[in-house]
C-alpha cells in the first residue's frame, strides 16, 4: 500500500479515537470530577478517556511512520469533524445545517493542505540536542501560557494542550522511524526521546481536560489549529520537510488553511439547543459547546 494512503487511513483512525477521548473527558469536566488531579486518579471514566487517548496515540505514531508532520498533523482536524455525527447519533438528531457545512469546509481544507503536504515517507530524525531544544522551548511556552490563575483560561490550556501534542509528535516520529529502520531502540537518543514523548503527550491530555471544563467545541477547535501549526514549523526547520509544488503549493496550503478554520469556526460556533444549555456551557472556555458534543453519551463506569 501507498504510504501516504496509509499514513491517511491511521489518521484516520486515530482522529475518532481522539474524538471519543475527548468527548469522555469533556462530560468528566462538565462534572465538576477535573478539578485535581487526584480526583482524576481515581475515578473510572478518566481512565476510560485516558485508554482511548493511549489508543488514538499509537495509531497518530503508526501515522507518523509513513507520513510527514505536515501531512498527519492537518488531519487531526478531523477529530472535531468525527464529533459531529457522533454528537447527533447520540442525542437522537439530525445534523444541522451549520455543522455540515462547517464539516464541508474543514475537509475541503484538509483536502487542499494534504496537495502539497503529501511528500515522501519521513527519513529525517531529530538529534538528542534538536529533542531537548524542542521540550525546552515547547516547555516554556506552555508554561508561559498557563502560569496566571485565570478561571477562564480554557482556550490558553487549549493551545498549551495543541503545542504538546505537536512536540509529542515531532518526537515520535525520531521514535518511529528509527525504529522502521531497525536501529537501537535502547541507544540513549532512543530512550531519552522515548520519555519525552510520554511527558509531552500526558501534559497535552491534562491540558486538554483543563480546557474543556468550559464544552468541547472551541478548545478543541484551538488544538486542532495549534497542533498542525507547531508541528510543521518543527517539520520544516528541523526535519527538512517543505511544501510540494512550489509557490502554487503555498498558495494552496494557505487556501485549504483559511477553509479549514472557517469550517472549524462555523462547528464551534453552532449553539446548543436550550434544554442543554448550563452556565458551565461558557465557563473556562471562551466559547459555547457546540450542540453535537454537548449531548455526546459518556461510558456508565462506576467512579
Amino acid at each position: 500500500m501507498n504510504a501516504t494512503l496509509l499514513a491517511v487511513l491511521l489518521c484516520l483512525a486515530s482522529a475518532v479515537t481522539y474524538a471519543a477521548a475527548a468527548v469522555a473527558q469533556e462530560r468528566l469536566a462538565r462534572a465538576a470530577v477535573a478539578r485535581s488531579t487526584g480526583a482524576l486518579l481515581g475515578n473510572a471514566a478518566w481512565w476510560w478517556s485516558a485508554g482511548l487517548n493511549a489508543a488514538a496515540a499509537l495509531l497518530h505514531a503508526a501515522a507518523l511512520r509513513y507520513g510527514p508532520l505536515t501531512l498527519v498533523q492537518p488531519l487531526g482536524a478531523l477529530t472535531l469533524v468525527a464529533a459531529v455525527p457522533l454528537g447527533a447519533h447520540g442525542a437522537g438528531r439530525r445534523v444541522a445545517a451549520t455543522e455540515w457545512r462547517g464539516t464541508l469546509a474543514t475537509v475541503a481544507g484538509l483536502g487542499l493542505l494534504l496537495l502539497p503536504a503529501s511528500g515522501p515517507a519521513p527519513d529525517d530524525t531529530l538529534s538528542l540536542a534538536e529533542a531537548f531544544a524542542v521540550s525546552g522551548a515547547t516547555a516554556a511556552v506552555i508554561l508561559l501560557l498557563t502560569a496566571a490563575k485565570d478561571p477562564r483560561s480554557g482556550l490558553r490550556h487549549a493551545t498549551a494542550s495543541g503545542l504538546a501534542s505537536a512536540a509529542a509528535s515531532a518526537l515520535t516520529q525520531t521514535v518511529a522511524v528509527v525504529g522502521g529502520r531497525g536501529g537501537d531502540l535502547f541507544s540513549v537518543r532512543v530512550v531519552s526521546v522515548a520519555l519525552l514523548v510520554v511527558v509531552f503527550a500526558v501534559g497535552g491530555m491534562l491540558l486538554s481536560q483543563r480546557a474543556y471544563r468550559g464544552g468541547l467545541g472551541a478548545p478543541l477547535a484551538v488544538v486542532n489549529l495549534a497542533n498542525p501549526l507547531a508541528a510543521a514549523a518543527i517539520g520544516m526547520v528541523l526535519l527538512g520537510e517543505r511544501l510540494q509544488g512550489g509557490v502554487g503549493g503555498v498558495l494552496l496550503a494557505v487556501a485549504g488553511a483559511l477553509a479549514a478554520a472557517r469550517g472549524v469556526m462555523l462547528l464551534t460556533r453552532t449553539p446548543p439547543p436550550a434544554s442543554a444549555t448550563r452556565p458551565a456551557d461558557t465557563a473556562g472556555g471562551g466559547g459555547p459547546a457546540t450542540a453535537a458534543t454537548a449531548a455526546l453519551p459518556m461510558p456508565r463506569v462506576a467512579a
